[in-house]
């Protein structure tokens, strides 16, 4: 054990980085349930607001357009001020962002709603354009896409929690069956093939789609993140320079650091991989749920669409996190992420020609195969930039704008049927596998 802490958060001069590590993966956690929760809003707001799925998509428009505007200045920040102060300001925009819900709720219109989700999601920006290279120096080079894929898990935990606290609280429980109950019975009905024999739930929109839902889940976030914020305006943490940033690249033994970013022909692969990445996963998610109550012999409501994603698509996505780290230490980072993309390619292929619950068990089992995906592409494409990491990240931020593409071209796609609209991520994961193959490599 003293070993893998050694190797993992050991810097070049002997020091340890395990608490700093410790307390940047818990904004890891904050994002990633954040982000989950928009699997929920998208459904949500269909029904609160009469929205069609193009336009439920603009959810997801806002979010990921923070990224759009927040990403460079972001960078900027972390460039100027350090890593501290830019999670100090990610955070602050974030809680702004949760605690604005509470007079959304009493403006009650879709444009209220889009506004907050856009203050927090520029706080996210901030948060993510910082903790993501930070990890990667808080240790040994040559362990840093292991280190990323760590903290990264505890991003899988917050995904999660996400659906399923937004699941019980905004969509809510009309039956007299437990949270445990209802998922058990929609596992039946997906593997066993039992609608027929489970008494099926009646779901009543009228009586759980009201807006005030969205405050106790926003309102209890904003309040977690303002404590984080205490901690962290107290607590000292190392500030990495650009020096070694340039040592990193020196110890991979390349020689990229001296050419400009747009001429890192490793680096620009993977900032259009992680575009599409983005863009696949966020898709998924945001019509999970309709996907899975669309099949008609299922049966299934709501909630339990939303507890498939939360405790099945999201508990496997938490799996592959985990092992994900430790499987990189056998296995090439762009081979095991070729592999996986190829899988999900294979995976997506099927839900686009089948829409039934063998359709739902792929959508849930490609969440296993996207574990690593992120935390790869971006471990992949920074590698060897040298004093360019925080402004290749910040770039690498960016492209999450993904997000906000993919879910209305979807919801477009498959207006009349969910399961042609996944059409778009079978595309996106079909470059991914070749940038992890082939396109990810740094030539010396």
């Amino acid at each position: 054990m003293n070993n893998t802490k050694k190797s993992l958060f050991t810097g070049s001069q002997g020091q340890s980085y395990l608490f700093p590590f410790i307390l940047i993966t818990s904004l890891f956690f904050l994002w990633g349930f954040a982000h989950s929760l928009l699997d929920v809003l998208n459904k949500h707001f269909q029904d609160s607001l009469h929205l069609t799925k193009a336009q439920s998509g603009a959810v997801q428009a806002s979010a990921y357009g923070a990224y759009f505007l927040m990403a460079i200045p972001a960078g900027i920040i972390a460039r100027k001020f350090g890593y501290k102060r830019g999670i100090i300001v990610g955070l602050i925009l974030f809680a702004l962002g949760a605690f604005w819900f509470v007079p959304a709720v009493s403006i009650d219109t879709f444009w209220a709603f889009l506004l907050g989700l856009l203050i927090l999601f520029c706080g996210l920006t901030c948060l993510e354009t910082v903790a993501n290279p930070y990890t990667i120096v808080l240790g040994p080079p040559e362990t840093s896409a292991s280190r990323i894929n760590l903290a990264q898990t505890f991003n899988a935990i917050g995904w999660i929690l996400g659906p399923l606290v937004g699941s019980i609280l905004i969509f809510g429980n009309e039956s007299d069956k437990s949270i445990f109950e209802l998922f058990t019975e929609a596992l039946e009905k997906v593997f066993l093939g039992a609608a027929d024999t489970v008494q099926t739930v009646a779901n009543t929109v009228e009586e759980h789609t009201g807006n005030s839902a969205l405050i106790p889940p926003y309102v209890s976030l904003g309040i977690l993140v303002l404590l984080v914020l205490v901690l962290f305006l107290f607590t000292k943490l190392p500030e990495i320079s650009s020096n070694d940033d340039a040592h990193r690249a020196e110890v991979d033994n390349t020689i990229t650091n001296n050419k400009p970013l747009v001429k890192q022909k490793h680096f620009v692969m993977a900032v259009i991989a992680q575009l599409l990445y983005v863009a696949a996963q966020t898709g998924i998610g945001s019509f999970f749920i309709n996907y899975t109550i669309e099949v008609k012999e299922l049966q299934l409501n709501e909630m339990q669409g939303g507890l498939l994603l939360g405790m099945g698509g999201m508990a496997l996505f938490a799996i592959g996190r985990f092992s994900g780290s430790f499987i990189m230490r056998k296995i090439k980072p762009g081979t095991l992420l070729g592999t996986f993309a190829l899988i999900n390619t294979l995976l997506m292929l099927f839900v686009t020609l089948n829409h039934n619950r063998f359709g739902v068990m792929a959508l849930i089992a490609s969440y296993l195969f996207m574990s690593i995906m992120f935390p790869s592409i971006f471990a992949l494409g920074v590698k060897g930039l040298g004093e360019k990491t925080k402004t290749a990240a910040s770039i690498l931020v960016l492209t999450v704008v993904g997000g906000a593409i993919a879910p209305g071209l979807m919801g477009v796609i498959g207006a009349k049927s969910m399961n042609t609209g996944f059409i778009i991520p079978l595309i996106c994961f079909l470059y991914i596998s070749f940038f992890g193959y082939i396109g990810g490599r740094i030539k010396n």
